[in-house]
């Protein structure tokens, strides 16, 4: 009998996993059944299997499931066992730029190597940091849009705040001599008498 591992899970058993769990997608099977194959080649419950799953695997593979899905609707129609490559397969799918940097190949179990996997991965990997990359760009440029208008508005402050100094100034410079001049007459009326 052997010993089931509690302990914490790698990045290769997780691939392990992936793999394991969206080949049972595309073939028709069902998740529990994955779950319980990769508990027997891991020595984990496929209830553990099944919780890694769900809690921290499944949202990395998002796309793939979709894919994979497709697949599996495709070879239910086909009728025929699936031989299509990835390559004209996920031509249309976001993810077929990753894919394709990868040899075409056919998703048959025997073809799918921990490398393809991996290769894949990095693929989408950078693929998923070029779409934060171009949400951050949009969010900088409308932050970056909003700091142009604020800076022309203040500017525009500044120009009024400058003219109405100026105008000030001006009024008080008339003011002094208009009391220069108010002073003149008397002192010249003061040194008459």
């Amino acid at each position: 009998m052997t010993t089931i591992r509690q302990d914490a899970w790698s990045t290769d058993e997780d691939l392990i996993l992936a793999e394991v769990v969206l080949r049972h997608i595309r073939e028709g099977s069902t998740q529990l059944a994955a779950f319980e194959e990769v508990g027997d080649r891991l020595s984990r419950t496929s209830a553990a299997c099944g919780f890694r799953w769900n809690s921290a695997i499944r949202k990395k593979y998002e796309s793939a499931i979709s894919l994979a899905k497709k697949q599996r609707s495709k070879a239910k129609v086909a009728a025929e066992p699936f031989e299509t490559s990835v390559e004209e397969e996920v031509r249309t799918d976001a993810i077929g730029d990753s894919l394709q940097a990868a040899e075409p190949h056919s998703l048959e179990e025997k073809d799918l190597t921990m490398e393809k996997v991996i290769t894949f991965l990095e693929a989408y990997h950078q693929n998923d940091k070029s779409i934060e990359n171009v949400q951050m760009i949009k969010r900088l440029e409308s932050e970056n849009a909003e700091l142009i208008k604020k800076v022309e508005r203040l500017e525009k402050e500044k120009r009024i705040i400058a003219e109405d100094y100026k105008a000030l100034i001006g009024i008080m410079d008339r003011a002094r001599q208009l009391s220069f001049y108010d002073q003149e007459p008397k002192n010249v009326a003061r040194s008459t008498k």
